[in-house]
């Protein structure tokens, strides 16, 4: 870990990240890609000095209230945030500006904040967003090795439902060759049925690569998969997409399972939901009219 000097937290989306790097081990991870200008070994993380204070003094520029989006390219709750508790303190800069929240993560230490979360959402909105690829125990641990299994972010989406707060899943990648199976999706969309999220997103079925993500994804096939890489070498070259040779199938079953249990799937409009900023409006009782 280390600290680095920034100016600006958040992006001119709205987007707010205030770690750079990851520990999580993701054998996919598309952040690691050589475009992103990592100047520092990945799992080296950077913590953007000062990002509570500078964080605070963009929402107070902002002229109104809207939906701030972090997760995107760092987790939020990646294992120094437990000590460092800068997430924390910026969702609490969020419920007091009176902001809304849309959080991605693939772990469970959100739970420790469900009392900003539930605050902020019963001022404005909150989404939160988990990423689920693997129902596979084992290969969970394979493929994501350093993060709360599926098992315990399922018990996160359901602990969020009956909150009320709203939950969208990230299902994404399914891996070519590896976890891309009729078995699998069903056993994730089962999670997805029983918490009631509102929405999937999931682009496509397959992964995708570049210079930089594709070195480390071939090391850990190496590693984990022996003679996998010479498959995808043979079949995907080195494009950036790699669609599952069982794409049509999975989108055929995906859609249909998602429309009989009303989860949005069209990631569209699951996008448009998560952006789209929502106040409560307060109710009157006879104390406001004495």
């Amino acid at each position: 870990m280390h600290y680095s000097d920034y100016k600006t937290i958040l992006s001119p989306k709205n987007g707010m990240n205030v770690y750079r790097g990851c520990s999580h081990g993701c054998i996919y991870c598309d952040s690691r890609s050589a475009c992103y200008q990592f100047t520092h070994d990945f799992e080296d993380i950077e913590v953007k000095r000062n990002a509570v204070q500078i964080f605070e003094e963009q929402l107070k520029r902002r002229r109104k209230p809207c939906m701030i989006s972090t997760g995107a390219m760092t987790d939020p709750y990646i294992p120094i945030e437990k000590e460092l508790q800068i997430t924390r303190q910026c969702l609490a800069l969020i419920e007091r500006y009176d902001f809304g929240i849309n959080i991605l993560t693939k772990s469970n230490l959100i739970l420790r904040d469900v009392d900003l979360l539930q605050a902020i959402h019963q001022k404005t909105k909150c989404v939160v967003e988990i990423t689920l690829t693997t129902h596979d125990e084992k290969l969970c641990s394979i493929l994501e090795p350093n993060v709360a299994s599926t098992k315990e972010r399922f018990a996160v989406l359901e602990i969020l439902r009956d909150m009320g707060i709203p939950t969208v899943v990230w299902l994404t990648p399914l891996l070519p060759f590896i976890n891309d199976t009729r078995e699998n999706l069903a056993g994730i969309l089962d999670y997805c049925i029983r918490a009631k999220v509102y929405g999937i997103i999931h682009f496509s079925f397959g992964t995708t690569m570049r210079e930089g993500s594709r070195d480390y994804f071939y090391q850990q096939l190496d590693s984990h998969f022996p003679g996998l890489k010479k498959r995808y070498q043979k079949t995907f070259g080195n494009n950036y997409i790699c669609p599952s040779p069982n794409h049509r199938e999975l989108s055929q079953y995906f859609k249909k399972t998602c429309q009989s249990n009303n989860i949005i799937c069209n990631d569209h409009e699951v996008f448009e939901y998560m952006h789209t900023f929502e106040t409560k409006e307060k109710q009157m009782t006879i104390f406001d009219l004495l």
